[in-house]
């Protein structure tokens, strides 16, 4: 007999990256009185870690719960950016019905069709929420129908199109089902209503045994691992005996400790829990993702979550240059692997391998910003780390090999669509369509191989003066596209260890361009520059200026040394050629060879010119 929890909603907010979920979620705790009036509350309170912060995006899938009319909401807030897509499906999983919010301006980009693509296969009703219909450039009819096209594309059915829209101001906090707002719109009640009667009240079935799926996983400093689960059916109690349901199919008896259930931003002690609530348990130590928690008299596994592969990987290893230790404290390869493991726990979408050196591991992920920020938090933990250039998984489909291929979305001005379009070009894209919105602005679509834009993102800014805006996510597999133009220039290589000297560095930067100052250390094989030609070249940075006691007319003339470019974690990762690498310790990132002496480098690459001429 089938039995309906009216008092309870779960839905999950989705969209593209900076469409403003996150601060529609803030809104919402706001007006449901969730914190107090003077209560000192940081903007974008769902994103708790700093890199959310600093980023200004949403790394991690979390929840929260608010309460209006009598129904509590569970809302699940999942990041925009496809490299988390294991974050998505999983947040997807917990959930009866899906807000798909939309820019007014932007309109769907791939991240909105990757998101909406899992929300249509999971069969969730969708609500529409076009948000920021503020800005002076809304072209809300637009945008609608563009979304319509979307649900199309994605082969939708007649149900899942006749979704509700609801238009908002998420920053203002106000929302209307007419647009433009009418004055009288002073509040989110109306997008409050449409989640109670749209989306669809848990459904269980009375007198069924215990089931809870765990779908996310989180840590407590006292009472330790801690298993999110959806109760699926039953009632789930504190201190309960239940089976555990593995993931290797074995069923193993296990005693609950605590139990929580979600209140606005807090977690709240509560002694039991019944079906459709979204809850967490302590007291499982090894319990991971995708596992069943069950009646111990009659256990029922649900089926295990499965997540879309990886499509990129990158060697992460112990840091082996003549600085290492000078900066971190964790440089062991047992501490790297520790670490490299726990991430494992918790993130469904990582794997990692092992390779022929015993401290360094594969690391494949869904992109290079998933890679990157792996390596950020380890980082400001103390490690230290050397991380090669991030590479294409491939595979064999129909006894072809095949690489993965993105959907990329390019924004810019229209003084700049020649030049973008040279540039993926030379990447092997290829044009799905051109929009000329009649603003200035052109919006491109591609279809490019995954290889072709590691190192793109610095080129397009550069040659598009920062203006450019640019999306992409995983589409399909295709065969193997064939060689690819890389990284045009070649590097400055330091011939010898030392301190970068002023004098060194003028005799330098007419070679192109400086990735170090004056007074910085350095060592045989690090890159301290690129080249502005095609090949590398070793240089002396460190080269002091021989002074005598015979006074020059010229010697007072002023040269002064250009300020050095400064890369970032992510830039540094995109700059890199096969047989180059990042150095990260918790203060520097520095460019090095993978072999640091010049011979050995020599040696190399004739080893690779004759292996490639045999085959």
């Amino acid at each position: 007999m089938s039995a309906l929890r009216e008092d309870l909603r779960n839905v999950a907010i989705v969209a593209h990256v900076d469409h403003g979920k996150t601060t529609l979620v803030d809104a919402m705790l706001w007006q449901s009185g969730a914190f107090r009036e003077n209560q000192d509350v940081n903007d974008r309170v769902m994103d708790s870690m700093d890199l959310e912060r600093e980023k200004g995006i949403t790394i991690l899938a979390k929840n929260t719960a608010v309460r209006y009319d009598g129904v509590k909401l569970n809302i699940i807030d999942t990041p925009g950016h496809a490299d988390f897509g294991g974050e998505v499906e999983r947040g997807l999983t917990m959930v009866d019905g899906v807000m798909l919010l939309v820019d007014a301006s932007e309109g769907p980009l791939p991240q909105t069709r990757f998101v909406l693509r899992k929300a249509l296969e999971a069969h969730l009703p969708v609500i529409l929420c076009v948000n920021k219909v503020d800005r002076p450039d809304a072209r809300v009819s637009e945008v609608i129908d563009e979304v319509y096209e979307l649900f199309f594309d994605l082969g939708a059915e007649e149900h899942h199109i006749e979704f509700p829209i609801v238009y908002c101001n998420a920053k203002a906090g106000i929302a209307s089902m007419e647009y433009p707002l009418p004055d009288d719109a002073t509040d989110l009640t109306p997008l409050m209503d449409l989640l109670v009667s749209h989306i669809p009240a848990p459904t269980y079935e009375e007198g069924h045994p215990l089931q809870a799926l765990v779908t996310n996983l989180d840590a407590s400093p006292y009472v330790g691992r801690l298993a999110i689960c959806r109760v699926q059916q039953g009632t789930i109690k504190r201190n309960q005996t239940i089976s555990w349901c593995r993931a290797d199919g074995t069923i193993q008896r296990a005693q609950l400790g605590e139990l929580y259930i979600t209140e606005a931003l807090d977690r709240v002690e509560a002694q039991e829990a019944g079906p459709g609530e979204i809850i967490a348990v302590a007291g499982i130590a090894e319990v991971t993702i995708g596992e069943t928690l069950a009646d111990l008299e009659d256990p029922r596994p649900l089926p295990v979550i499965t997540v879309d592969e990886p499509s990129l990987s990158a060697i992460i290893g112990i840091n082996t240059s003549p600085l290492a230790g000078k900066d971190g404290d964790k440089l062991t390869a047992r501490q790297v692997k520790a670490r490299l493991e726990q991430e494992l726990v918790g993130n469904v979408s990582l794997r990692i391998k092992d390779t022929e050196r015993p401290d360094a591991w594969e690391v494949q992920g869904r992109g290079e910003l998933q890679l990157a920020i792996l390596v950020e938090m380890m980082r400001r933990e103390g490690f230290e780390l050397t991380v090669g250039q991030p590479q294409v998984l491939t595979r064999e489909i129909d006894g072809k090999t095949c690489e993965p291929v993105e959907r990329l979305a390019i924004d810019v001005p229209e003084d700049y669509v020649g030049v973008v379009t040279q540039l993926l070009a030379l990447r092997k894209a290829r044009m799905e369509q051109m929009i000329n919105h009649g603003t200035g602005w052109v919006r491109m679509e591609y279809l490019v191989p995954a290889r072709g834009l590691i190192g793109f993102r610095t080129e397009f800014l550069t040659e598009t003066r920062g203006t450019g805006l640019i999306h992409h996510v995983f589409d399909r597999w295709e065969p193997w596209f064939g060689e690819l133009r890389s990284r045009p220039t070649g590097v400055l290589v330091a011939d010898r260890q030392g301190v970068t000297a002023t004098f060194g560095l003028m005799n330098l930067q007419e070679r192109g361009t400086l990735f170090v100052g004056p007074g910085e250390e350095v060592y045989e094989g690090m890159i301290v520059g690129e080249n502005a030609r095609a090949d590398d070249l070793d240089v002396n940075a460190v080269r002091e200026k021989q002074l005598n006691n015979i006074r020059s007319s010229t010697s007072e003339v002023l040269v002064r040394l250009v300020p050095h470019r400064q890369l970032s974690l992510d830039q540094a990762m995109e700059f890199l050629l096969e047989d180059e690498c990042v150095e990260v310790t918790p203060t520097k990132v520095r460019l090095r060879k993978v072999v640091l002496d010049k011979n050995g480098r020599v040696k190399a690459s004739r080893k690779k010119k004759a292996a490639a001429q045999s085959s």
